[in-house]
């Protein structure tokens, strides 16, 4: 076992390494340790077109800014893998790949870290693996026939490794939207049963929208108030295409036939529900108030953008529909969404009673621990690389300060009084 560190990152994505700049600016001695490889998720849990939605301009760690040809392009899940390696070597950030975090314990007011190899103690713990990293299915899923070979999102990685016949996508989400195109596009039979899942057009006003919805502030809408709007839970991510809009209709012209919420097995046969038209409706109202904030936010800031135009995607309307005895699915791929697996903690009092963190912007109920790159943790944003930044900055602000509470040394008088160094540092 080594000497105590100030701090432990557990996860080498985005959000990790943005803490560990910010750790090693600061002078805090950390580790950060990934059970895989630098981007571990960003290589083994994308397909084989995926781009990321966020343009080149946004797609930067701490530190660094864009300055290459292309700001409002978007680059590959491999080029972002090769971002992020660089990004460690020339930061030279602590980064130790290949470890495994089997446990995390707390003892004595430190943490105990325990890996596939040895055991590690710090003071604090930023526990940066998300709560995106294990896929989750509805309950009913082993129910279904075994004819059809069923497949997460995360392993998908293109038409041409799934079995002949159609393909039923489940979820019209980003994931969802994205693989229905990218199915339907290499000539494949592809069925999208639809949920209640908002949109985004890709540019709008002369402009990429994610630029302006973050300018305008609109990522920037708080947690606590997306919840409320959200009738108690944050919102799903809406469908954005990476590097064009992608819709409903857009996907219905190409040929995608559009159905209900999947609801399992009635009578032997795939049940959908009969919302297809509430759920586009759906789609259609987000899109339009996303642009009614860009349009308030160009007037406010007295910006001379052009004005609005139709985008292709978003007026085609040919829905279509076929019996579903006649379907010839073959393939189920769900884009039902993720959640964390942080099984491995055994803090008391750090999970919830669905075993996800207890925390508030990141800060976890327990002093010392924090959580990095939760999706919604602090804003709209959070979850997203443009949120790193500022984000890690706060959470290593928040560790900088108990450190330094940690070292700074105990006038005797309160020594005599019953104190120690360690009670004055919690």
């Amino acid at each position: 076992m080594r000497g105590i560190l100030d701090a432990i990152v557990i996860g080498a994505g985005s959000a990790g390494l943005g803490v560990s700049y910010f750790l090693q600016q600061r002078g805090c001695t950390h580790q950060v340790l990934e059970r895989g490889c630098i981007g571990e998720t960003w290589r083994t849990q994308r397909w084989d077109s995926f781009r990321l939605n966020s343009t080149n301009l946004r797609t930067m760690l701490p530190g660094d800014s864009y300055d290459g040809p292309d700001p409002w392009g978007a680059i590959t899940h491999h080029e972002f893998v090769a971002y992020l390696e660089g990004y460690v070597d020339r930061y030279h950030l602590p980064v130790r790949t290949r470890v495994a975090v089997e446990r995390l314990d707390s003892e004595s007011g430190t943490y105990r870290v325990t890996t596939d190899c040895e055991t590690l103690v710090a003071h604090s713990i930023v526990i940066a693996t998300g709560n995106q990293c294990r896929q989750v299915r509805p309950p009913w899923w082993s129910d279904l026939p075994t004819i059809f070979r069923q497949v997460d999102s995360s392993a998908y990685r293109n038409p041409a490794e799934l079995v002949e016949g159609a393909v039923l996508v489940v979820g019209s989400g980003q994931s969802g939207g994205q693989i229905a195109e990218d199915l339907v596009q290499a000539g494949r039979r592809v069925f999208l049963a639809t949920s209640r899942t908002g949109r985004l057009v890709r540019r709008y006003r002369g402009g990429d929208s994610f630029n302006w919805l973050t300018i305008s502030g609109f990522a920037d809408v708080p947690r606590c108030q997306l919840i409320v709007e959200n009738g108690g839970r944050p919102p799903a991510r809406p469908l954005l295409g990476a590097t064009h809009t992608i819709s409903l209709q857009s996907l219905s012209a190409q040929g995608v036939v559009l159905l209900g919420r999947f609801n399992g097995i009635v009578n032997g046969s795939l049940a959908f529900g009969d919302d297809v038209d509430d759920h586009m409706r759906f789609a259609d109202e987000t899109s339009a108030y996303a642009k009614r904030v860009i349009d308030e936010y160009i007037e406010r800031a007295g910006i001379d953008a052009p004005p609005a135009e139709d985008d292709p995607a978003e007026t085609v309307a040919s829905i279509r529909s076929i019996g579903l005895a006649a379907s010839g699915i073959s393939s189920i791929i769900w884009c039902t969404g993720f959640s964390g697996d942080f099984s491995w903690v055994k803090v008391p009092g750090a999970l919830d009673e669905a075993g996800q963190p207890k925390h508030e912007d990141g800060i976890g109920t327990i002093p010392g621990l924090y959580f990095a790159g939760l999706d919604f943790a602090v804003t709209r944003k959070s979850g997203t690389i443009p949120a790193v930044a500022e984000e890690a900055d706060h959470l290593v602000s928040h560790i900088a300060t108990k450190v330094s509470r940690i070292l700074r040394p105990i006038p005797a008088a309160e020594n005599h009084m019953g104190h120690s160094q360690f009670d004055d540092a919690r």
